[in-house]
């Protein structure tokens, strides 16, 4: 294997599993939600990208819409590019020269960063109204939330080519909410034309950012209702075998809480990580009901068979096997209550390189990836809860 130099380290590039993934019918990456964590996405899909398993579905919400952007947008050759261009651009603000070596130091650092961008916003992505909202006309868009992300459309239209996005070679999804219904809607390049819009309304987290209005209809962030769009991915072509890379940016697993940041910072963990493990163990019950009925009707003979019965064979029939690699950003204790709006260059790359050696480390595992070893349907490999070393 080469090595690849990150940040004065060398590590190596992930083996070639291609020949793995094309085993699948598809191969799937979803990107959960976590503002400035989004950058571990990025080391991921670089570490996938170098082991030559190329994603033909991505499907994410708020900062995981924003990567998908990026990734389906822009030729192969580019992707990593114009990740790194916009992480760079939108985490261009730090204020060291150099990341502070001691922890306690670090803390300070980064609780310095999160004021910097709660007071003057971030490049290329959201700046503060001025005036605020509370001296906007009421109902206008510009009373609705702290900042403009007018500078994020125009990243978007910089970085991504939506003629490309919506070529149909790969299929992207992305999470939003109907600000009036209160429905979850997935915008499916697979349905409509994919723009600026739709990533922007995913990430809209409100009062932060603002709605985004599309069709006449207003939109907010996919994660005040889901922050993970796996179940969105289950429930479309079930007929379809999948590997799944689910990248999660907040962990439901944590320690009990020290001190009242710690109870924010945890707080947060919960409410915006995903349920994975209900959402596949309810898909792996379904999935064992499916293969009961089935095994029942094949018993009875084809002219016995009641009306619809003949149908529901060859559909369930069809019904394939899911294989999900849980890769989950494990935080460092001294990022806090505010690591998700934390955007320093430091916080950046550290990022990244957690997202590309997690991923290196499960790839080292290619059994996992192996459709033997999926059982009653779906199987989980998550690298943080079985192999902790």
């Amino acid at each position: 294997m080469t090595g690849t130099a990150r940040s004065g380290r060398t590590v190596h590039a992930p083996m070639d599993i291609s020949s793995l993934a094309a085993t699948y019918d598809r191969v799937a990456l979803v990107l959960q939600g976590g503002g400035a964590l989004g950058a571990y996405q990025a080391g991921v899909y670089e570490a996938l990208a170098e082991a030559n398993c190329e994603p033909n579905w991505i499907s994410g919400v708020s900062i995981g819409a924003i990567n998908t952007a990026l990734i389906a947008g822009n030729p192969p050759h580019l992707r990593r590019e114009r990740l790194e261009a916009f992480w760079t651009k939108i985490s261009g603000r730090d204020i060291w020269m150099e990341k502070p070596s001691v922890d306690m130091f670090r803390d300070w650092s980064n609780q310095a960063s999160a004021m910097m961008t709660m007071f003057l916003g971030q490049p290329g992505f959201f700046k503060p109204r001025v005036p605020g909202p509370w001296l906007q006309p009421r109902g206008s868009e510009a009373a609705l939330s702290y900042y403009d992300t007018a500078d994020l459309k125009t990243t978007l239209e910089e970085l991504v080519d939506f003629d490309l996005l919506n070529n149909g070679k790969k299929r992207i999804s992305v999470g939003a909410v109907n600000i009036q219904t209160g429905n979850f809607v997935y915008f499916d390049s697979a349905k409509i034309r994919i723009g600026p819009e739709h990533i922007m309304a995913s990430g809209a987290l409100p009062p932060a950012l603002p709605p985004i209005k599309i069709d006449g209809e207003y939109y907010w962030d996919g994660g005040i209702v889901s922050n993970t769009p796996l179940q969105y991915l289950l429930d479309q072509d079930p007929s379809e075998s999948s590997l799944v890379f689910q990248v999660d940016l907040f962990s439901a697993r944590g320690p009990m809480p020290q001190t009242m940041e710690d109870v924010t910072s945890r707080q947060k963990d919960i409410t915006y990580s995903s349920r994975t493990r209900q959402n596949t163990d309810t898909y792996t019950r379904v999935h064992k009901l499916k293969m009961q009925i089935l095994d029942a009707l094949k018993r009875i003979p084809e002219a016995d068979l009641k009306p619809g019965e003949a149908e529901i064979i060859k559909e369930y029939s069809k019904s394939s096997d899911v294989n999900i690699v849980h890769l989950i950003y494990q935080f460092k204790h001294y990022e806090g209550a505010a690591k998700d709006y934390e955007f320093s260059g430091a916080s950046m790359r550290e990022h990244w390189e957690s997202g590309f050696a997690d991923t290196l480390r499960t790839l080292r595992h290619p059994e996992w990836l192996a459709k033997s070893s999926i059982l009653d349907g779906v199987s989980i490999h998550d690298l943080h809860r079985e192999d902790p070393t």
